[in-house]
């Protein structure tokens, strides 16, 4: 991941101020002045801070204000991460002047030089049905971030963004959205349709389950690639209906060997490696999902299990697959590593097998992440 520093810096602004100056917001001071504040702020207070300079250098009434985030669209040095903090202040400048559906318009326009799909969130919270009016007609525009924008920004649970409680509740509105782009011929907008499938799955298991059978009755080519994209988390967490509706029968009969922990020691940093063994011992084709799920020990003890994906398979009967994995013991951000006994285990189609012991060593003067 790059860091703070890395995506907005006194370089960023500074590039950003001359922007909007010859855009019309001249003399941009605030602006030309943040840089030299963001030093050792997180990405979030630095979108703060230099949301808050574009607000001070440009007009306050929202039509003038409109017209020089305009004229730097035209220019081509405007992109990128610049535009992020920009787009917040549209937001804001938009919905305190009670301008709405002009201030969405202009963070579609906007959309297209990295994304607007933070800013869009606001609008939803403060209006959803007149929100997703909005989005309904960007599913329709010919410029695919566009159409990515009505379903990325609309996710219930959209990543380092505040949820939007109202689709947590009831992801119901939202569904003529993703209705419109599930077949979108874009990947890149398919592939939002189906994290955005995978965000109704975290709440809504049963609903996200009738999405997909019935994109799947009605599908494009590359519909069951999108749906089992969008089930993933049902498939990891063993769901029998999202299992069935993929082909998956959650009582496959088979015979698994392992895992076979090659290293019952592995120091931090280390690879945890281990090898497996399944053979169809049923009658007809096998169609497997094989995941591994790795019992992390925690600080009192106890132990906290992680789905990994492993592989996909279709085995005849009789037939053997067999493989070697290695998985990364390293320190991470996201997970704090504990010293001690571990468990690592196989998951055919849902279905736990048995698990197998390791032990994870970490040095008393390691920094765990």
């Amino acid at each position: 991941m790059p860091t703070a520093d890395e995506l907005i810096d006194a370089r960023t602004t500074d590039l950003l101020a001359s922007v909007m100056a010859a855009a019309g917001a001249a003399p941009a001071t605030a602006l030309r002045g943040c840089g030299a504040l963001l030093e050792g702020l997180a990405f979030s207070r630095r979108v703060t801070a230099v949301k808050e300079a574009v607000l001070a250098d440009l007009p306050d009434a929202y039509p003038a204000f409109a017209d020089v985030v305009r004229a730097a669209l035209r220019r081509p040095e405007f992109t990128g991460w610049m535009t992020f903090p920009v787009n917040a202040a549209v937001a804001e400048r938009a919905l305190a002047s009670d301008v709405f559906e002009p201030g969405l318009d202009l963070l579609a326009a906007l959309t297209p030089l990295l994304t607007a799909e933070m800013a869009v969130r606001p609008f939803l919270s403060a209006d959803p049905p007149r929100a997703l009016e909005r989005a309904v007609l960007w599913t329709r525009h010919p410029d695919p971030h566009v159409r990515r924008l009505a379903s990325e920004g609309t996710r219930p649970r959209l990543p380092w963004a505040p949820r939007l409680t109202a689709f947590v509740a009831d992801p119901t509105p939202v569904l003529p959205v993703l209705d419109a782009l599930y077949r979108d011929p874009s990947e890149y907008v398919r592939r939002s349709v189906a994290n955005h499938l995978n965000d109704i799955s975290h709440d809504h298991p049963r609903t996200a389950v009738a999405i997909a059978a019935r994109w799947l009755a009605e599908p494009a080519p590359t519909t069951p690639a999108l749906v089992r994209h969008g089930l993933r988390t049902l498939v990891k967490a063993g769901d029998r209906d999202a299992l069935t509706l993929l082909g998956h029968d959650p009582d496959v009969r088979v015979r698994v060997v392992g895992p076979d922990v090659r290293t019952p020691h592995v120091h931090l940093g280390e690879n945890l490696v281990f090898g497996y063994e399944i053979t169809n011992t049923g009658t007809g084709t096998a169609r497997l999902v094989v995941d591994y799920v790795v019992h992390y020990r925690k600080a009192n003890g106890s132990l906290s299990p992680k789905v990994f994906k492993l592989t996909s398979r279709e085995l005849l009967p009789g037939e053997r697959h067999s493989g070697v994995r290695r998985h990364p013991l390293r320190p991470l951000s996201t997970r704090r590593h504990h010293p001690g006994t571990h468990r690592v285990q196989l998951q055919i189609n849902g279905r736990p097998h048995d698990s197998r012991p390791f032990t994870l060593h970490i040095p008393p003067e390691a920094t765990l992440g």
